[in-house]
């Protein structure tokens, strides 16, 4: 058939694949022929934006990529940093969002295994997961069934699996109420004498097909992950992949093992695309051919056609590529595990993929047309910002009601600032994710030091390596299963971040500020921020608002990485997170940069958590000051009263606030500009704080503002605090921004005090006027007492009464809709 005779595919039937009519031309032009039913099938997943990043691909070249710990960067499975003393770490994050939009449960579950099968085809063993959430209203049923249903997921699969879930978030917005966000990041310590890459290599090296069988499910998922949500997506229930934990764990093993005997070449998990995206991103990478024969390839349906074999998305399945009589040997490996391992094709010199079923070739494209030479779609930028953006800049806090130190009016009604605080207690996203933690096991495997909701990061310590002589257990018996202690205080920190409201108002800046809080949170436990894997979920970036947000946030991130001096080593893109309502209305969600970032931390007992830790410590206010008459420095030579301190016009804001969108219902103003020097001064003087030993506490002002922080101390450690702050400067200057105003590179720490006169000096001299003294701990029949220094009350509350508010939010919502 030549490629000037009619198409054999209706226009219907080319859309229903996510293939465009240009695009189709060009794969006509490729082939120089019509592609068969198998084929486009082929071009349809492997093109899709899930797979080959077409519309972000010229954004992300931005991005700084190499670093001096940066061993592996983007386009492996997985990016591998240098941690010192002999040890590595693999991490990554994919999403799983319109999988888990239709079926939460599995959705949710595959998305945990398709990240770790990242990781140990790295050779790492995975150590630890964390994941970023994002649901609707949680008032709604809806929201509720997909809430429940996501978190239940990442519980089994990772329990079952036996890998750690550690940290994460979850945001409640109806932004997000038809397309919820589900990304999830995993960690892993290299265990493989070299890092295993994924190019195949080795002219007549047999592929082998190693795990589980393939069926029908997750048919076509990459195509369903780049396309928007409808009323009809439950239809799509087919891309939606079936999971098995207990069958992963023996992949794991068997893999592991198999990458230490050197008998493999290389590596590469079965994940969006299947078959078809292994073979074609083994051969490309490696600029070699791959021919592979479906009839050898274990199943567990009858009847499947070439096209359902290359599209199916079944997990737990690997492709190698092997030495050249080697290949028993890995069988055996994975028949032991009980797992299924059959030579199913070869590497060939022809840069190809050629697919056999029933003794014929039923496909063969060029594997750079599949994996590298994909469209790219270079789209204009807006030349100005967009409408609503503009609009929403004009906001300022006079639009709001006056408020004097009692509260302020809402409605006609006071609202004491304690009415405030509890109600922000009270929301989702602010209030303790416990409920969904407790579902996780957190301990497996025994290295967790900080237990999730304890400190603004999660903490692994990093096990001994093994030290094997020779590969596969082949060395000397006296040296077989020893443990190498290289450094046994070490630990590596992790933690994932987006404030989407801010990127929503300014995407430039709101990513500038998912990077510095990501640093800012492994800067509260000691870490030293070291690299950067991303999650861009954005809309449509057809629509000239989504490529906007989606070209300056890509801008925002960029810029945050460079200034912070960490890297990113890879990561996922999901666009299209859209959902069409019954009129056919697109509604996107907020565009949502998540950020998942690693930190070293040398050593393990230097380290801090969120929750004061002895009465009368004395607490501080890294970053943005609030102007107080508290003496700072106990030496009167040296005292910083205030009329020393500089009459600055704050630059906390309201703007994209959790109080403004929660207590005024109103999502308007600019989120705080990042301050990147004064960002790398304060989480300096943090890190060497806590590593000196004067630091006994520290968390990162967020979401509510200085409040809401010091009540998540109060409440992590069950001690009240007394703090003071002086009276608004001007008449500019509102109590809801000094009590609730986010931003300004701010950190809570506590220090002991005998610490109190070497701690102030070292801040005098790294940060100058940037710091404040707040006030004392107190003890656990103490309330958080917030007043003025004219002895006005502005918040006390109980830790009791706080905490209920802060713990049965999540709790009480569900239990509510289940009555």
């Amino acid at each position: 058939m030549t490629a000037t005779s009619q198409p054999p595919f209706s226009p219907e039937e080319i859309a229903k694949e996510g293939i465009k009519p240009q695009e189709y031309q060009e794969i006509v032009q490729r082939l120089g022929r019509h592609p068969n039913k198998a084929e486009l099938g082929m071009f349809g997943v492997m093109w899709s934006e899930h797979c080959c990043y077409k519309n972000s691909r010229p954004l992300l070249k931005q991005f700084p990529t190499t670093g001096e710990r940066i061993l592996v960067g983007p386009g492996e499975n997985a990016g591998v940093v240098d941690l010192g003393d002999g040890l590595q770490l693999a991490f990554k994050i994919e999403s799983h969002n319109h999988p888990s939009a239709v079926e939460p449960f599995q959705g949710a579950a595959t998305g945990v295994g398709g990240i770790l099968r990242d990781i140990f085809t790295m050779g790492a063993r995975p150590i630890a997961i964390l994941n970023s959430l994002r649901f609707g209203n949680l008032e709604d049923a809806k929201t509720q069934r997909l809430f429940s249903g996501v978190v239940s997921g990442i519980a089994h699969y990772g329990n079952c699996v036996g890998v750690p879930t550690v940290g994460g978030e979850v945001y409640f917005d109806p932004a997000y109420s038809g397309n919820p966000l589900v990304n999830v990041m995993a960690l892993g310590l290299m265990e493989t004498p070299e890092i295993v890459k994924s190019g195949a290599s080795g002219i007549g090296n047999p592929v082998l097909y190693v795990g589980s069988t393939t069926g029908r499910d997750g048919m076509g998922g990459a195509s369903f992950a780049s396309a928007e949500l409808s009323d009809q997506s439950v239809d799509n229930r087919p891309a939606v992949q079936v999971g098995d934990p207990f069958l992963e764990k023996s992949l794991i093993e068997a893999c592991l093992q198999a990458f230490k005997t050197g008998a493999v070449v290389a590596a590469q998990d079965m994940g969006a695309a299947g078959i078809t995206c292994s073979t074609s991103e083994m051969a490309a990478k490696g600029g070699v051919g791959v021919e592979f024969d479906l009839d050898k390839i274990p199943h567990r349906e009858t009847g499947m056609i070439p096209y359902e074999y290359l599209l199916s998305e079944s997990q737990e399945r690997m492709l190698f590529v092997a030495h050249i009589g080697r290949e028993q040997e890995l069988i055996d490996i994975f028949v032991r595990w009980g797992l299924n391992a059959v030579v199913a094709g070869k590497v060939i010199e022809e840069p190809i993929v050629r697919i056999l079923y029933q003794g014929e070739i039923a496909a063969e494209i060029p594997a750079t047309a599949l994996a590298e030479n994909t469209p790219i779609y270079n789209r204009e930028l807006l030349a100005e910002p967009p409408e609503y953006a503009r609009k929403a800049w004009e906001w300022t806090s006079d639009n709001l009601p006056p408020c004097t130190h009692e509260g302020i009016q809402i409605k006609g009604k006071l609202q004491t600032w304690n009415d405030i605080l509890l109600t922000l207690l009270d929301t989702p996203t602010i209030a303790s994710k416990s409920w969904v933690y407790r579902q996780y096991d957190h301990q497996v495997q025994n290295n967790t030091v900080m237990l999730p909701g304890g400190a603004d990061a999660a903490i692994i310590r990093l096990r001994p390596i093994e030290e094997e002589k020779g590969m596969g257990g082949q060395g000397d018996k006296e040296t077989r299963g020893q443990s190498k202690i290289q450094n046994p205080k070490s630990g590596v920190a992790a933690t994932v971040d987006c404030n989407s409201r801010y990127v929503y108002l300014d995407p430039y800046e709101g990513a500038k500020a998912v990077v510095a809080e990501a640093a800012r949170n492994l800067s509260c436990v000691g870490a030293e921020p070291l690299a950067v894997t991303d999650n861009l979920n954005f809309g449509s970036p057809e629509k000239p608002i989504g490529y906007w947000q989606l070209a300056e946030a890509c801008r925002g991130l960029a810029e945050g990485c460079q200034e912070l001096s960490t890297p990113v080593t890879g990561g996922n893109v999901s666009l299209y997170n859209e959902t069409f309502d019954a009129q056919g209305n697109p509604q996107p969600i907020y565009p949502t940069p998540v950020v998942g970032m690693v930190g070293l931390i040398p050593d393990l007992t230097k380290i801090c958590s969120l929750g004061w830790r002895s009465q009368n410590d004395i607490i501080y206010l890294l970053g943005l000051p609030i102007q107080s008459q508290i003496p700072n420095i106990s030496d009167q030579n040296i005292e910083r009263t205030q009329s020393q301190i500089p009459n600055l016009k704050s630059k906390i804001e309201l703007g994209g606030s959790e109080y403004l969108a929660t207590i005024h219902n109103t999502v308007a103003g600019k989120p705080s500009r990042v301050d990147f020097d004064l960002e790398r001064r304060v989480q300096q003087c943090c890190r060497e704080g806590i590593r000196q030993g004067w630091v006994r506490s520290a968390h990162d002002c967020a979401e509510g503002g200085i409040t809401v922080a010091l009540t998540e101390c109060c409440i992590n450690s069950k001690l009240g605090a007394e703090i003071r702050l002086d009276l608004p400067a001007s008449n500019s200057q509102r109590w809801d921004e000094i009590l609730f105003g986010e931003g300004g590179a701010r950190i809570i720490v506590s220090v002991a005090l005998e610490q109190q006169q070497i701690w102030e000096y070292y801040l005098q001299e790294q940060l100058k006027d940037n710091w404040q003294k707040l006030g004392e701990v107190g003890n656990s029949q103490t309330n958080l007492g917030i007043f003025t220094t004219d002895n006005k009350t502005l918040i006390n509350v109980t830790i009791e009464n706080a905490s209920n508010h802060y713990y049965q939010a999540i709790t009480r919502r569900l239990a509510v809709h289940q009555q």
